[in-house]
Formats: structure tokens, C-alpha cells, sequence
């Protein structure tokens, strides 16, 4: 059994859906999993940890600052035992960028840190125009428009492969 701490910043909530997933897949297995939304305020010590996953979402092409933060805080602490970073955006939709070496926003995210996790995966989010501000909705939905994805108001489209989410819990499992 190994302790594990699960760090997420989310700003629709499917990160942390999938943070929360991933617990109750450890959790199965016998670990022990402590799950946290990072936050400006928050200062979160991932030193008493095994494992540590960090999963971290994007909006307008950018991760939060709370990530950077968090990742530059820990990062001594992090390469000392197995760690995993992940990235949830909607540009993981399409296959071509679905992977850690193929999404561009991940890809981003490492070149800013001096850190390297000791794994790293992509998630496809989740387009649910109702959960946003009338702004963001217009963004979100000109960028749809753009990239060829749903512009329909009523558009719900969850594109989050939990299979992807569930092997990745076995992974870490196994780190």
C-alpha cells in the first residue's frame, strides 16, 4: 500500500472528476489517497507522500499559475519518488494531439518547468456550454467554431476517455 497524493486545478470541474477517479481506482487497490485542489492560498507539502499525480487543466491555452507554483515548491521532493503529471484540455479531442508528445499545451507546460515527471498523459476534457459565463461561452464556442468542434448552445460532449483514466490508475499502481 503506498500513500498517494492526487493535486488537481480545475476551472469546469472535469479534472477533478478525474482526479476523483482515479482515487477510487487506487483506493481499490489498497492505496491510500489524499485528494487536493490546488489554490492560490494553498501550500500543500507533497514530502510525506509516496506517489504523487498532479493533474492540471487548461483554459486558453494556459495551465494555472497555482501548477507552476505547486510543481516549483515540490520539485525537489517530486524527483525523489514515482510522480505523474497530466493535462486535461479539449485540443486532446482530436488523436493528432492526444499524446504526451503530441499536445501542445503539455508539451508547453514541460519546456516552462525544470521538473520531468516520471510519467505524463493527455486527457480530453469536457464542452458543456451551460457551465460557463456568457464570455467564456463565446470564446469556447469561436475556438469550436475554429477547430471544427460543436457550436450548438445545448452542446454537451464528454470526450474524456475513462478507459485511458482507468489504465492510467494501473500504472500508477504499478510505479
Amino acid at each position: 500500500m503506498a500513500t498517494i497524493l492526487i493535486a488537481y486545478s480545475t476551472v469546469d470541474g472535469q479534472t477533478r472528476r478525474i482526479c476523483e477517479r482515479l482515487g477510487q481506482l487506487l483506493e481499490a487497490r489498497a492505496h491510500a489517497v489524499t485528494l487536493v485542489q490546488l489554490t492560490d492560498d494553498r501550500v500543500i507539502d507533497a514530502g510525506p507522500f509516496d506517489k504523487v499525480i498532479i493533474g492540471a487543466s487548461v483554459r486558453y491555452g494556459k495551465h494555472r499559475r497555482h501548477v507552476h507554483r505547486f510543481i516549483a515548491e515540490n520539485s525537489h521532493k517530486l524527483d525523489g519518488k514515482p510522480n505523474v503529471l497530466f493535462t486535461v484540455n479539449l485540443v486532446a479531442r482530436k488523436p493528432e494531439k492526444s499524446t504526451p508528445e503530441t499536445n501542445p499545451y503539455l508539451r508547453k507546460l514541460l519546456e516552462e518547468l525544470a521538473w520531468r515527471p516520471t510519467h505524463a498523459a493527455v486527457f480530453a476534457g469536457r464542452l458543456d456550454y451551460a457551465l460557463y459565463g456568457f464570455w467564456d461561452r463565446q470564446i469556447i464556442r469561436l475556438i469550436m467554431k475554429l477547430t471544427g468542434g460543436p457550436t450548438a448552445l445545448d452542446a454537451k460532449v464528454e470526450y474524456t476517455e475513462w478507459e485511458q483514466v482507468e489504465a492510467l490508475a494501473e500504472r500508477i499502481s504499478a510505479l
